[in-house]
């Protein structure tokens, strides 16, 4: 499943829900924890299972975002939604490898009560806290289940007592410990939203930086963002150009019985030909084909 762009929509709110596959995202977070108050807990729950037990989403990938395992919710989550198969749980305030085993541990338990197959749901952590920054490898590492970690910047410049700025180099140390924690665990890793609304220039910046530090999708509030996020995301013509060409100038060297080949001047390695692997497996997902415009 390609996963450019996760859109978050309060689980209380109804419209939202039932129109989550016609907002463009590849994938949906429907939210019981900051989106829903207390006192509303039990009505989102319900209506986010009925909307995936009942609602065509067109294919859109479902995440749940449960409450976090040290509140009173987060079992009475899992139990409602887990029968419906969402791909992923998003697990808020995870701090520790052992947050993280905690909730496995339990979806495990949910699992084989149901008669379900172990880990058809995975396992995201929100990392939201300076120690959950600290400790992001061994969260990612901590489980086959665990998929992805994603970023949570409104929570963690709270913890770390600093102003949330548009610039976001408050969260450059945050961010890069994420990749390169997510990547030596061989999952992928999702930033955070942009949370201005308004602002179109600046959504295009995060979303660029973002992919330049390594992230393989970002999150978002608005419907709004969604476009550039996926835009951002997806490879350019003159990339996927460039990593077709890649791919003949190495099917050439091996016709030839040459070790190293060079394109443009550059010398063709290991590195340089995953990622051309990378851009053409997407390109063929996302149905573009070499100098389409």
């Amino acid at each position: 499943m390609m996963r450019r762009s996760m859109l978050f929509l309060p689980g209380n709110n109804p419209n939202m829900l039932i129109n989550a596959s016609c907002l463009g995202a590849d994938a949906v977070i429907f939210d019981l924890e900051d989106a829903v108050s207390p006192a509303e807990k039990d009505a989102a729950r319900i209506l986010v299972r009925n909307t995936m037990r009942y609602m065509d989403l067109g294919g859109c990938e479902v995440i749940v975002r449960i409450n976090s395992v040290d509140t009173p919710y987060w079992k009475m989550d899992i139990d409602a939604l887990l029968p419906h198969k969402p791909a992923l749980i998003l697990l808020p305030k995870t701090a520790s490898k052992e947050d993280a085993l905690i909730a496995d541990n339990y979806m495990s338990e949910v699992e084989e009560r149901l008669g379900l197959e172990t880990g058809v749901t995975g396992l995201m952590p929100l990392i939201e806290t300076a120690a959950g920054v600290e400790n992001a490898y061994a969260i990612a590492s901590a489980s086959p289940r665990v998929k992805a970690l994603f970023l949570g910047a409104e929570d963690l410049t709270a913890d770390l007592q600093c102003k949330r700025t548009k610039e976001g180099r408050e969260i450059e140390y945050a961010r890069c410990r994420l990749v390169v924690a997510a990547r030596a665990a061989g999952i992928d890793v999702y930033d955070t939203p942009f949370t201005d609304v308004n602002d179109d220039e600046g959504i295009w910046e995060d979303a660029r930086l973002a992919k330049n530090l390594g992230f393989t999708g970002k999150a978002s509030i608005s419907p709004r963002h969604v476009e550039v996020i996926n835009s951002v995301f997806s490879p350019t013509v003159s990339e996927i150009d460039y990593a077709y060409e890649v791919m003949e100038a190495i099917r050439r060297a091996k016709e030839q019985g040459k070790g190293a080949i060079a394109l443009y001047g550059k010398m063709i390695d290991a590195p340089i030909v995953a990622r051309a692997e990378r851009t053409i497996s997407m390109a063929q997902a996302l149905g573009i084909g070499r100098g389409d415009n």
